[in-house]
């Protein structure tokens, strides 16, 4: 696991990347996510935009781990640009690509309250989270971006 940081050229001390790399794997999930999130570069956003860029990302990276790797490991890189009013996030990874090279949709389905499902809201959260959400797959590489804007 391997932490970076570049900073580019801007008058703010907004332009920092980070730069993060691990295995696909539920704990490398959990860790990345915790060595992200204690970065000096986050503790300039309030609690809400830090809570929710990390929801996001750890939706994101779990379903990596789980559907695009299915569980036998694999390498992801993340990076976070850090501007002055919001957090532009992208991912890469070499897993299987999106079901139809799209992002899934997100609807809820209606539920009953005696069957309620463990998972299947991932995506709904992550739409209703997250802005500017985009996919590609290039030569056997998955790469997914989102941005959350600072809270007011």
């Amino acid at each position: 696991m391997r932490v970076e940081t570049a900073q580019r050229a801007a008058p703010l001390m907004s332009g920092q990347v980070i730069r993060h790399s691990l295995m696909a794997t539920p704990l490398a999930v959990r860790e990345a996510l915790g060595q992200l999130f204690h970065h000096p570069a986050l503790q300039s956003f309030g609690p809400t935009t830090r809570d929710t860029a990390e929801i996001v990302l750890a939706e994101v990276l779990n379903n990596i781990v789980e559907h695009a790797y299915g569980g036998h490991g694999g390498h992801i890189t993340v990076q976070v640009e850090v501007l002055a009013d919001r957090l532009l996030c992208q991912i890469h990874d070499g897993g299987r690509p999106m079901p139809g090279l799209e992002l899934p949709q997100g609807q809820l389905r209606r539920l009953r309250d005696d069957d309620l499902p463990e998972g299947g809201f991932g995506w709904h959260l992550i739409r209703s989270l997250a802005r500017d959400l985009a996919y590609v797959r290039r030569q056997d590489l998955n790469t997914f971006s989102f941005r959350v804007d600072a809270s007011q």
